[in-house]
């Protein structure tokens, strides 16, 4: 038994070598390099940026290391970047909403349809709890 551990141990593994072929019509396997960069051009620009306001309310004017705050605040970048930087930035704006929310913009159809895909999703997975239980046997 030793000795087929040592020459298992001795065994030196052959390099693989993939020759290179020539074939007209295949692309290369070798990788591109892929460079993402920031357009850097557009900023959201707000009379306030979203989100809450007001400075820290530190005790003896120092932070919880024990340091001086710089001054910065919260919306230090909100200049340079836009709002939405340092600011919350929601996915809905109060400008955009409809005057008054009492009519759905899907009308009756929509609601149909939305109805309908629920009572399919709802259908779909009572078939398929039931015919994975021992109901179904």
């Amino acid at each position: 038994m030793a000795a087929s551990v040592m020459a298992s141990l001795s065994l030196k593994p052959s390099p693989f070598t993939v020759e290179k072929s020539s074939v007209r019509g295949l692309p290369t396997l070798s990788r591109r390099s892929f460079k993402i960069e920031a357009s850097g051009v557009k900023k959201i620009k707000t009379d306030t940026p979203y989100g809450t306001g007001g400075g820290m309310n530190l005790r003896d004017g120092l932070d919880a290391s024990g340091r001086k705050p710089k001054g910065k605040g919260v919306y230090q970048y909100v200049d340079k970047y836009g709002a939405n930087v340092d600011g919350y930035s929601p996915i809905y704006n109060t400008d955009e909403w409809s005057p008054s929310g009492d009519v759905y913009a899907g009308g009756k159809t929509g609601l149909l349809i939305w109805a309908v895909t629920l009572a399919g999703i709802l259908a779909g997975g009572a078939l398929l709890v039931y015919s994975t239980s021992a109901l179904a046997q």
